[in-house]
């Protein structure tokens, strides 16, 4: 579709619930992990997060086969996490098991997002002097637009910030004051990896020549109100 020039807003990953016998029910998925022994640990920490139950381990030389009961939506965000935890060694597999009760509410993204003030171009100066509040999804000279989430938040809750504020310029020159910006490269997401990370107020905006994430309802004050209610 973006090749055929359309663009789209492509919002988180839903299950379907099913009510049985007047019980709410998700779907179950049996998880097939394949990982060196020495990440097995990690594996088993982040699926449990997830409402996951394993079901059995099983060594094979220096890899271990450990397979789970985990519910749909809890795979959902998973896999990038896994493969960054076992530095790409991880294979993962699963499939539809069927419906039981509903397990409870999952814990996905912790880390909250940076979100931007206004429109414009994002300045060097500003993403350097903002770079202790968490890491930044796009470049100096990017367009941005108010409510595009341009990075994570080192901590949980969401954050208004102004990329596109420029140096103030003035007539006074001292030693070190115009020294270069040190940037941290900007983290890129693939559609799937977007699609992974976003929280329920968020889009992934897809065009045929850029990809970004942005909060569903863009002006910071209205999101303010939404929020209250």
């Amino acid at each position: 579709m973006r090749r055929e020039g359309y663009e789209l807003q492509v919002g988180q990953p839903q299950v379907i619930y099913k009510e049985i016998d007047g019980v709410k029910c998700e779907p179950i998925e049996e998880m097939t992990i394949n990982v060196p022994e020495e990440f097995s640990s990690k594996m088993i920490d982040m699926v449990t997060r997830r409402k996951g139950e394993m079901t059995s381990m099983e060594s094979q030389g220096e890899r271990v086969n450990i397979e789970f009961l985990i519910p749909s939506r809890g795979i959902i965000g998973l896999r990038t996490n896994m493969l960054t935890a076992s530095q790409g060694e991880a294979i993962i597999a699963h499939r539809f098991k069927e419906y039981q009760p509903y397990k409870g509410d999952i814990n996905r993204r912790v880390n909250g997002s940076l979100i931007a003030l206004e429109s414009g171009n994002a300045y060097a100066y500003a993403i350097d002097h903002l770079q202790d509040r968490g890491r930044f999804f796009i470049e100096p000279q990017d367009q941005v637009y108010a409510g595009q989430v341009v990075g994570e938040h080192v901590h949980e809750n969401d954050i208004v910030i102004n990329v596109c504020k420029a140096k103030q310029l003035t007539n006074v020159r001292a030693s070190g004051t115009d020294e270069k910006a040190h940037i941290i490269p900007a983290t890129i997401f693939s559609l799937e990896e977007a699609l992974e990370y976003i929280k329920a107020d968020e889009y992934v905006e897809v065009t045929p020549k850029s990809m970004r994430m942005r909060k569903v309802i863009l002006d910071h004050l209205e999101r303010k109100r939404a929020n209250k209610e």
